[in-house]
């Protein structure tokens, strides 16, 4: 019974694994889009968000099963109560690829800046941030997501900057309000991202140790 438990359990894992990595490349894969302008590749981006709802809804089911049928305590537990952070945040994130993936349609063929924001710079830092994340929860190396509250910093950093700049711009040229609006929401939801990558780095912590830390 206890061995068919760690069997279904790290399969739960892998499968948690497998779909948070997918969220990921939605995230990745939108900011592509939107530095494309590719209206075709941000319509395929939406489509998976099908894929991410059922994934999601399954995972959970199994994982509450798991917890009803053999009643897990200390780490198997833990491991559970990670896994289920692990597929909520990741559910997070790959709506915010969708919601990306949707602004590329109003922006497409708006007014440029001026200069480039640092949008696909704060994207980069967003997504190591998850991958070091996912790492982490692969491996239970905790190395993974020392520091992680620094660059989360840096991330807020960019996020202040590229908010004052868009503001900038839109009172400089009228003709951007459109595009500074939709980026203002993008450099948010990567924030939001980051964030959430903090937020599962936290449970993949107390997953391993058994002592709760809070990344901030």
């Amino acid at each position: 019974m206890a061995e068919k438990f760690h069997t279904d359990l790290e399969q739960l894992r892998k499968e948690t694994l497998a779909m948070a990595r997918f969220a990921r490349n939605m995230l990745s894969d939108s900011l592509l889009a939107l530095m494309n302008e590719d209206i075709d590749a941000a319509k395929e981006i939406v489509s998976r968000k099908m894929y991410i709802r059922d994934t999601t809804n399954a995972l959970e089911e199994r994982a509450y099963l798991l917890i009803a049928m053999n009643q897990p305590m200390a780490k198997d537990m833990r491991v559970i109560a990670c896994t289920l952070k692990i597929i909520a945040g990741s559910e997070r994130i790959g709506r915010y690829g969708k919601d990306i993936a949707n602004m590329v349609k109003h922006i497409r063929g708006q007014p440029n800046f001026m200069q480039p924001l640092p949008i696909q710079h704060m994207a980069d830092q967003v997504i190591a941030m998850i991958d070091d994340t996912l790492a982490a929860y692969e491996t239970e190396n905790l190395e993974k997501i020392a520091g992680l509250s620094f660059r989360d910093d840096a991330v807020d950093s960019l996020w202040h900057s590229i908010f004052r700049e868009t503001l900038t711009f839109m009172m400089e040229n009228p003709k951007t309000i459109t595009r500074s609006t939709y980026y203002i929401m993008v450099a948010r939801y990567l924030e939001r991202s980051g964030d959430h990558a903090c937020k599962m780095a936290e449970n993949i912590h107390y997953m391993v140790t058994g002592e709760r830390i809070e990344i901030k």
